[in-house]
């Protein structure tokens, strides 16, 4: 890693410094944004409830109900929904089969349908935070800012992709995230530390260390959960890597392929019933909805577990799908050892990512109820959490961008390499 900061800083790489200042200054942009209200309306004083996710990616920004409050995710669902109908769509699975072009038609889909999704879900929070007391002009007026605001944060991210480092809408996501770590150990340390004696002083002190370890000591199992993967041996037919010495070939599967997907869409099912609950506004139904529907009750956290599970399975056999490897494998000549090619491969790789799907929902799981658990424990604020799919947003982003950064370095040094020659 000091590697690779010292190359950064060599007078050689100007430009790349310079897409690493673009990009904090897009960063910059997007913290300062989360602060600015929506003209005529106030801070959100109500429990956000299974929004709640939402306000951490965006920087506390639905909190505030500022002109980012949406953040990129209507981007995010409609993405989704466009991956799902590449499954059972035909013309939108014929459309992903025409490589640039088809993806660049999707990707524009994707986002128009993103728009529809942020002035939907406008509309909605709108009338939920308002209720009755504005008018039907001030919630058009106030769906039309936000849907602005996601429009803008879409074409910010495409500015940092093209002109910074990494991947710009994820980089929104993950400084928004990163926005709100202050203000957590902030209130950690205020409701740690009590100033009385200096006995409960010193106590608090050791408290707050004792927090400040155990949330890095989590990031750091985080890290080798991302990094974890199963390599799968890969022999072709026409190379031999022991007469050469070559290293031999292999197919790595992460532990947690799905990343943050299934979480996502598990939180966005089991808030249906409370999204629904608030509009009906019936006192029996709000009852058993909280009761019995919500993530941080056992019932309701066992249903959302299920959730996460199902996704994961879903959503990993339909990104990395065995019968296409397959193909495509035998198509190049290669081969598993001991493995034989077609319907064999197939259900072994199959069998091999049922069990990494489990390993990897287990571990969502964990990270997901982490928050549940350290708040029913602990009488620190709700602000104040450990685990939780921020926190893996965080470390994905972030080594996903430092890979990308290092490559970018390797590429420089190969290139630099291969001229001398």
């Amino acid at each position: 890693m000091f590697s690779t900061l010292k190359q950064i800083f060599a007078p050689t790489n100007k430009d790349l410094r310079k897409r690493i200042r673009f990009t904090l200054v897009a960063l910059t942009i997007f913290i300062v944004g989360t602060a600015i209200r929506i003209p005529g309306t106030q801070d959100v004083t109500s429990n956000l409830g299974f929004l709640e996710l939402m306000n951490s990616m965006g920087g506390g920004a639905l909190k505030r109900f500022s002109i980012f409050a949406l953040g990129v995710m209507p981007y995010i669902s409609a993405t989704i929904v466009m991956q799902l109908l590449q499954e059972i769509v035909p013309s939108v699975q014929e459309m992903s089969k025409q490589g640039h072009v088809g993806r660049q038609k999707i990707n524009q889909i994707s986002r128009f349908l993103g728009l529809l999704f942020a002035f939907i879900e406008g509309y909605a929070f709108s009338f939920l935070f308002l209720g009755n007391t504005a008018n039907p002009g001030q919630y058009l007026y106030i769906s039309t800012v936000l849907t602005a605001g996601t429009a803008f944060l879409l074409w910010l991210g495409d500015q940092v992709t093209q002109k910074g480092i990494g991947n710009g809408l994820s980089l929104i996501i993950m400084a928004g995230i990163i926005a709100t770590l202050p203000q957590m150990f902030i209130d950690a340390f205020n409701g740690l530390v009590v100033f009385d004696t200096a006995q409960t002083i010193t106590l608090g002190i050791i408290k707050f260390i004792g927090f400040v370890l155990i949330y890095f000591l989590i990031v750091i199992g985080v890290i080798y959960v991302e990094q974890a993967e199963r390599r799968i041996p890969i022999q072709y037919a026409n190379k031999s890597t022991s007469a050469y010495g070559q290293a031999a070939s292999f197919m790595p599967i992460k532990v947690n392929a799905a990343g943050v997907i299934p979480v996502i869409f598990a939180s966005s099912l089991i808030s249906i019933p409370g999204i629904i609950a608030q509009i009906i506004n019936k006192e029996g139904f709000t009852l058993f909805v909280q009761k019995y529907l919500t993530y941080t009750t056992p019932v309701g956290f066992f249903i959302f577990a299920i959730f996460i599970y199902l996704f994961g399975y879903f959503y990993t056999f339909m990104y990395l799908k065995p019968e296409d490897f397959s193909k495509n494998l035998q198509e190049s000549g290669g081969y598993i050892p001991g493995i034989r090619p077609g319907e064999e491969t197939k259900k072994y790789l199959g069998k091999i990512l049922a069990r990494l799907t489990i390993l990897g929902g287990t571990f969502l799981v964990v990270i997901s109820g982490l928050p549940i658990i350290f708040s029913n424990i602990s009488n620190l604020p709700t602000t104040v959490s450990i685990g939780g799919t921020g926190l893996l947003i965080v470390v994905g982003v972030a080594l996903e961008t430092y890979k990308q950064l290092e490559g970018s370095l390797l590429s420089r040094n190969y290139k630099k390499g291969y001229k001398r020659r």
